[in-house]
């Protein structure tokens, strides 16, 4: 299988043969002080919230697909996706990942290493900004299964042979938190019942340019403390889909074969009292 991740060398490379799209996700100020020659920003990659309903994910689908298109994606060019860091932007580069997988588009790769490997290996910067030629995006919904919505997270509480994954940081996780844009910022704290966890930064590692993705072997070694194997099905989710997709970009990496993801995740799933938690401490203190 051909990684989706590409180093800042073989990015050079890649653009100087012109087919490519590069997408910066970070913030607007960041990227108008310096970026990869020729991206576009497109922070709300990052940013939108999304519910999971059918009106949620049409306005989802039609929002990202013209943005997309926008930026000259039109199914023969490659996008090129990244973040300041792979673990400093809470995964936004692989969000951006999932949701062009999601929508089919068939050409797609994640700077491995981000913005900063970039830098850090000398590479030319610019503060130029460029008006995209806009492409002819089309959805192909032939990989629409790897997004989840509210009913396929409550529909997986009852499978025994999937396993529900929590990526989300360790105060989310025991409860002490609801979500990384503070404390109280949704209704309740805890957890998908049955879910187990490993949080999201353990997919990566130092690497002398930053944060890289592990191997396939070192990712699956961290997957068997939960129980996990390459034909498990998994379940992510974390707070709005943006750390769940570095893990589902990981996982995918690594081999791990049925891998779908709740994009409304905790930040949908605490703010309906309906739907059952798990408070506290995952086991007795």
């Amino acid at each position: 299988m051909e990684s989706a991740l590409i180093s800042p060398t073989e990015l050079q490379t890649l653009m100087t043969g012109g087919n490519i799209v590069l997408i910066d996700t970070r913030d607007p100020e960041s990227f108008a002080a310096g970026h990869i020659e020729g991206a576009v920003n497109m922070h709300d990659i990052f940013t939108y919230l999304a519910t999971s309903d059918a009106e949620g994910m049409a306005t989802l689908r039609d929002k990202f697909a013209a943005e997309f298109g926008a930026a000259g994606l039109d199914g023969t060019k490659t996008a090129v996706i990244y973040e300041a860091s792979m673990n400093t932007g809470f995964g936004q580069s692989c969000r951006g990942f999932f949701l062009l997988s999601y929508l089919g588009y068939p050409r797609i790769k994640v700077l491995h290493g981000g913005y900063a490997a970039w830098d850090a290996a000398g590479l030319p910067v610019s503060t130029q900004t460029v008006a995209p030629t806009p492409g002819g995006f089309e959805i192909d919904e032939s990989a629409a299964g790897i997004m989840m919505d509210l009913d396929d997270m409550k529909a997986a509480l009852a499978e025994d042979d999937a396993v529900i994954l929590d990526v989300r940081d360790i105060d989310e996780w025991i409860g002490t938190s609801s979500s990384p844009y503070g404390v109280d910022f949704c209704p309740r704290k805890g957890r998908i019942p049955g879910a187990v966890w490993i949080e999201w930064y353990r997919m990566m590692k130092p690497g002398a340019d930053g944060p890289m993705m592990k191997s396939r072997d070192e990712v699956l070694a961290e997957c068997a403390t939960v129980g996990i194997t390459p034909d498990t099905p998994v379940k992510l989710y974390c707070f709005k889909g943006a750390r769940a997709s570095n893990t589902f970009l990981a996982l995918k990496e690594a081999g791990v074969k049925d891998v779908a993801l709740y994009f409304g995740s905790w930040n949908e799933w605490s703010r309906d009292p309906a739907l059952p938690i798990e408070e506290g401490l995952p086991f007795p203190a």
